[in-house]
């Protein structure tokens, strides 16, 4: 219930529970003892009431029969009040129990303490190591708007940077959602990759390592290239300095080339500190869209496919090669262009050997597995799908082409294997039936009829092992990174070690 002194001053007490960044509820925690007493609140109303009962500390405790330094306790929510005492509170101060223990404060004034008072105690505030702040009668009240604004603001960001693994399936699900919506083309990027490519007179082929340096000190970075790179990252760019630093570790999985243009591509898109997760992978997107766009010159890109698909002979092994880029990137790239350009609907899937689905992306309507909020990364695909057919093939030099018959129709899809720091994963592109007649493969004889989501498709063992086998084995599952991944650690760069970077650049920053 709320009483007289808050329905005159028409305020809202601020301390209920509200839904957090990524839509869970945010508790508002009690201080201890029985876990049904708010101590903070309950001590703020007893001190409220007496003083407006112009009662000090010493008075109420002759009236209570107890010590004004018990009473003190009390009222700063460090003691709980024996139920004796709370009735004798409740009688002097003309209140029911029920009134005293209500979870309501009076007025704004006494919530805003009793909100201040929580997230000083709380272990957020706790671990700055600073000092509590008292939120005194002569305190004004702006002063106390402004520090609840300010711890508000803290608790929002750390929530933000400490996203569960359900809400990181989430803002993947979304981010699917709007490059289908799009075709996965997004023509500023094109117009903002043509732009770069002409002030370092860019004219067709390869682009080379010394094209990218030009492109570089045209956007006002030098390059530098050093063996203690944070183990955390690919690349890190000093903006204080305009450095790039970069690794000169051969062993890396990644081409040197596209690590820098995706540390340009975050430097020419304006990117900010991201304050959501949602936001992070958008930048991420982004940054490797712009990077393929200039590895992969739309203009150069879709005349080459144009031709290939004139001869009926696509193939994203020609794509990779005519650019000198990794498979996975041409294949990226075919599905920024193939829709928007060349009139088809396709298909990517990134899998793990072990069936998982590691990136997946489709406008082609075929029928990914998914979870409870639509996350595709994470869920196992078909094992008669291509992408896990080709584990199985003994030429790992050759492209693998096989038809599917799946529940929403029939594709055409073209895989090979790779091996990645986390093992062997297969790169697929896929096709519609009727669009197979564009590409390199076509004539595959390879076949396959997956039935899933029927669970007796391949879920479930063949009944003649499971009744020979079940009940007599106990297998311990192996937990994979990228399912440990799914829920990225705190900071404003999830995976990434601040406290390396930034004694890194303060190393470098001297040299």
């Amino acid at each position: 219930m709320r009483n007289d002194s808050a329905k005159q001053t028409g305020d809202e007490a601020p301390g209920h529970a509200e839904p957090g960044p990524w839509g869970a509820t945010e508790p508002s925690g009690t201080t201890g003892g029985d876990p049904a007493v708010d101590l903070i609140s309950l001590g703020k109303r007893i001190r409220h009431l007496r003083k407006q009962h112009g009662l000090t500390l010493d008075t109420l405790g002759e009236k209570v029969g107890t010590a004004p330094s018990q009473l003190s306790m009390i009222e700063n929510g460090k003691r709980e009040p024996k139920l004796s005492l709370l009735r004798g509170l409740a009688r002097v101060l003309e209140v029911s129990s029920d009134q005293l223990l209500g979870t309501d404060p009076p007025n704004r004034r006494v919530a805003l303490e009793i909100e201040l008072e929580r997230a000083q105690r709380g272990a957020l505030y706790q671990a700055l190591g600073l000092p509590a702040v008292k939120p005194s009668s002569r305190m004004p009240t702006d002063v106390l708007e402004a520090l609840v604004g300010l711890h508000r603001e803290v608790e929002r960001q750390a929530n933000l940077h400490s996203a569960t693994p359900e809400e990181a399936r989430r803002a993947n699900t979304e981010l699917r959602r709007r490059m289908r919506d799009r075709d996965n083309y997004f023509g500023d990027y094109e117009e903002r990759a043509q732009e770069l490519l002409a002030h370092v007179h860019y004219s067709s082929g390869p682009l080379s390592q010394h094209v990218i340096s030009d492109l570089a000190s045209y956007l006002g970075f030098t390059l530098h290239h050093v063996d203690d790179l944070p183990h955390s990252t690919r690349s890190v760019t000093d903006l204080r300095n305009r450095r790039i630093y970069l690794t000169q570790n051969k062993a890396s999985a990644h081409d040197p080339r596209t690590v820098l243009l995706q540390a340009l591509a975050s430097h020419v898109l304006d990117h900010e500190v991201p304050s959501t997760y949602l936001r992070f992978l958008e930048q991420r997107v982004a940054t490797n869209y712009l990077a393929a766009a200039l590895l992969l010159p739309e203009s150069s890109a879709v005349r080459f496919l144009r031709r290939a698909m004139a001869d009926k002979e696509i193939a994203v092994e020609d794509l990779r090669d005519n650019f000198a880029v990794s498979y996975e990137t041409a294949a990226h790239r075919f599905t920024n262009l193939a829709t928007h350009h060349l009139g088809i609907r396709t298909h990517f899937q990134k899998v793990h050997k072990s069936g998982i689905i590691v990136k997946a992306y489709e406008n082609d309507g075929v029928a990914f597995p998914k979870d409870a909020t639509g996350a595709i990364e994470g869920q196992p695909i078909c094992r008669y799908w291509t992408s896990r057919q080709v584990f199985d093939v003994p030429d790992k030099f050759s492209a693998f082409n096989q038809y599917t018959d799946t529940s929403t129709g029939t594709y055409w899809c073209t895989a090979r294997t790779e091996r990645g720091p986390d093992g062997e994963f297969s790169l697929s592109v896929g096709v519609p039936y009727e669009a197979s007649k564009w590409f390199r493969g076509k004539e595959t004889t390879a076949r396959s009829v997956s039935r899933c989501p029927d669970p007796d498709c391949c879920r479930r063992p063949p009944r003649a092992l499971a009744a020979s086998w079940a009940g007599q084995v106990w297998p311990a599952g192996r937990a994979t990174s990228s399912q440990l991944a799914a829920m990225p650690p705190r900071g404003s760069f999830p995976g990434v070690d601040e406290t390396e970077v930034y004694r890194f650049l303060e190393k470098h920053a001297r040299m």
